[in-house]
């Protein structure tokens, strides 16, 4: 990936990190809620975040193949499950948003515990 792919990437991964926790933090009534909800199950009520993914994908025009090559580009060394059988392009589009979402599962978590960490 070039260097100029990878910054574009680094600032959607940021940028929806950011949303995603403030979201969740309104929804479910502070970042400890949010925290212990996100934790206990990644699409609860107020989380939701595979719709979040969904809804990036389509707000940053990457709900096509050359979309999901770029996302799984970037995450290239990352490890996903992932076993389904369909149309090349519909299977591309979900391992990326698959993979995508895992990715920021984990950055949403990091943020909220650090800023529960700095607000204590």
């Amino acid at each position: 990936m070039e260097l100029y792919q990878k910054q574009q990437f680094d600032f959607l991964l940021m940028t929806s990190a950011e949303r995603f926790a403030e979201r969740i933090v309104q929804r479910c009534e502070g970042q400890d809620n949010a925290l212990a909800k996100i934790k206990s199950d990644r699409n609860a009520e107020g989380v939701w975040l595979d719709q979040f993914v969904e809804a990036i994908f389509s707000d940053f025009l990457l709900n096509n193949t050359g979309g999901a090559v770029f996302i799984l580009s970037a995450l290239e060394r990352r490890n996903i499950e992932f076993s389904s059988s369909g149309k090349v392009e519909q299977i591309l589009q979900t391992m990326a948003k698959q993979a995508f979402a895992d990715l920021l599962y984990l950055k949403t978590i990091e943020s909220l515990e650090q800023s529960i960490g700095i607000g204590a």
